[in-house]
């Protein structure tokens, strides 16, 4: 790898791939889970922790780090690598996803979105051409162009119209962003449910020219059904040299299908929020720590998890420490969940490496089945 951004292909197995993102801060193996550290941390979970999961790469959130420490605070104090102690890539979403969540808090116009901020009230007014100045301030690795994220659901026309601000944006952050040797910015297909807005929002984008390209608009309530048929055609639609990031996903269940339907990278806040209300992600299913079944269980979560938790604690010192809700239950369970996450994509890129991604699927769908899944 050089000191640049690249992105190579090492095997495909059907339409999934498997390879490897070379950025100045270290190489991020894919497919790939990013953990979610969205005010500078992940919660519950000191830095090296993360890494120790096999994580390559973190997310961090521009909506909330430009409310509070603020953008141009960070970057007096170096830069968001050297703040929160992770000296790895980090990938930095445009705050879009956020901002459209503001109901009733925001204006959207052409020249972008005003809003007052959730902490103080403080009206702010985020353009391409601010998200592309924060995150660079931020000192991001993959920059995500800043777009608007289509609600669902969502009429042909709304989606129509949601999606071309978005390419007009994506034309705008581009410009923006400019030169940086050695840092990316992603493109966001948008389209909602519809085929060819998608195909038109794909075209866009690559016309524009990006390092990457992100499947927006996805895990915003369609379910899981409707996901997979956009994921039938829309990682197609991008093209294939380029790394394809599905954004928000998912469940173990969703990642998988979605592997192998060509994705290569993802995130969600899923594994650390479970991790923090007492559910933990196992291969024979979920696990609900505050279920009394656990109360006197002396098995660990998961026989074949290398984690701290499943390596010296019990379900049952689990449970107990949950319910007297003391704090080492969210470090031990999210260190839990994010390995389990580490550990499946690990799995999937070794059999798409050999040609056996059928094979895992058989058997992570099997385990799953058969294991005892609890109502969380």
């Amino acid at each position: 790898m050089t000191g640049l951004f690249e992105f190579r292909l090492k095997a495909r197995d059907g339409l999934a791939r498997t390879g490897v993102i070379g950025t100045p801060r270290g190489e991020i193996r894919t497919p790939a889970f990013m953990p979610v550290g969205t005010a500078a941390t992940v919660k519950a979970m000191m830095p090296e922790s993360v890494r120790k999961t096999g994580a390559d790469i973190l997310l961090g959130n521009t909506y909330h780090l430009m409310l509070r420490p603020g953008a141009e605070r960070m970057d007096r104090l170096g830069g968001l690598h050297g703040f929160m102690n992770w000296d790895r890539p980090i990938l930095t979403d445009s705050g879009g996803f956020q901002v459209m969540s503001l109901t009733g808090l925001r204006k959207l116009t052409e020249e972008g979105v005003r809003f007052r901020s959730h902490v103080d009230g403080a009206e702010f007014h985020l353009t391409p051409e601010r998200s592309m100045e924060i995150q660079a301030l931020l000192g991001s690795d993959i920059v995500m162009c800043f777009d608007e994220c289509t609600p669902h659901p969502a009429t042909r026309d709304v989606a129509r119209e949601s999606m071309e601000l978005s390419m007009r944006w994506a034309g705008r952050s581009r410009a923006a962003f400019g030169d940086r040797p050695g840092h990316a910015l992603f493109g966001i297909q948008q389209g909602s449910v519809f085929e060819d807005l998608r195909a038109e929002s794909a075209d866009a984008l690559t016309s524009i020219g990006f390092d990457g390209y992100a499947i927006g608009g996805l895990a915003v309530g369609e379910g899981q059904e409707a996901m997979f048929g956009v994921l039938d055609y829309a990682p197609g639609q991008l093209p294939d040299d380029k790394p394809r990031y599905l954004m928000g996903v998912g469940k173990p269940d969703d990642i998988v299908g979605a592997v192998q339907r060509g994705v290569d990278m993802f995130d969600c806040v899923l594994p650390s929020r479970s991790g923090r209300t007492g559910q933990a992600f196992t291969r024979r299913g979920q696990v609900n720590i505050k279920n009394a079944r656990h109360a006197e269980d002396p098995r660990p979560l998961d026989e074949a998890c290398g984690c701290p938790a499943c390596q010296n604690y019990s379900r049952a010192y689990l449970h107990h420490v949950f319910k007297a809700q003391e704090i080492i239950s969210s470090m031990l369970l999210t260190w839990h969940n994010l390995q389990y996450y580490q550990d499946l994509m690990a799995g999937l890129r070794a059999s798409i490496e050999v040609g056996e991604l059928a094979s895992f699927v058989s058997r992570f769908e099997q385990e799953r089945d058969a294991g005892d899944i609890e109502p969380l």
